[in-house]
């Protein structure tokens, strides 16, 4: 992908990631209304507020991507403590389907809403998925993924390549 569509796809991702989501609900009733997944992990009420740890690409499926992370999961970040990640950080993957600008056609930015994904790190209660418990919710209406609780195994089994990242494929920005 050329440069000059990767400014505004990450420009965009970044407006996203700074609260102008497309899946905000109507209130904040409608967020805790969210179902939690399989596992029992809850969709954070507070996530779309969260702070940019990374923007990214991926190429295979199209699809932007703004990770976020709770206030844990950035002072690990911004303190390059992420070897491990620290319990109670929670980091949230927004993922958009790619679209061009009506206005700049060679600029991506992001289109319809795919899914939102939460790793949340606790060592002891997801200590056979390395420390991570992992759920995702589809669709601008939320629905959680996956029949039962084993899904997570297709989580963490995508995450084996970077065990030695503790199981993490983002890596924070560095801000100037």
């Amino acid at each position: 992908m050329k440069k000059s569509v990767l400014v505004p796809l990450f420009a965009a991702m970044f407006l996203a990631a700074c609260g102008q989501s497309p899946i905000k609900p109507a209130n904040a009733a409608d967020k805790a209304a969210t179902a939690p997944a399989p596992n029992g992990i809850q969709l954070p009420a507070d996530y779309a507020d969260w702070r940019l740890i990374a923007p990214a690409y991926r190429s295979d499926k199209q699809h932007v991507r703004a990770i976020l992370g709770n206030d844990t999961a950035i002072r690990a970040a911004r303190a390059g403590n992420t070897q491990p990640w620290p319990d109670g950080s929670i980091l949230a993957k927004l993922v958009w389907k790619e679209a061009p600008h009506e206005k700049w056609p060679t600029a991506m930015e992001a289109g319809q809403f795919v899914h939102v994904e939460i790793m949340v790190k606790d060592a002891k209660r997801h200590a056979e998925t390395g420390g991570w418990g992992y759920a995702r919710w589809v669709g601008k209406d939320l629905k959680p993924y996956g029949k039962d609780a084993a899904f997570v195994a297709e989580c963490h089994g995508c995450h084996m390549p970077v065990q030695d990242a503790d199981f993490v494929f983002t890596k924070p920005v560095k801000l100037p």
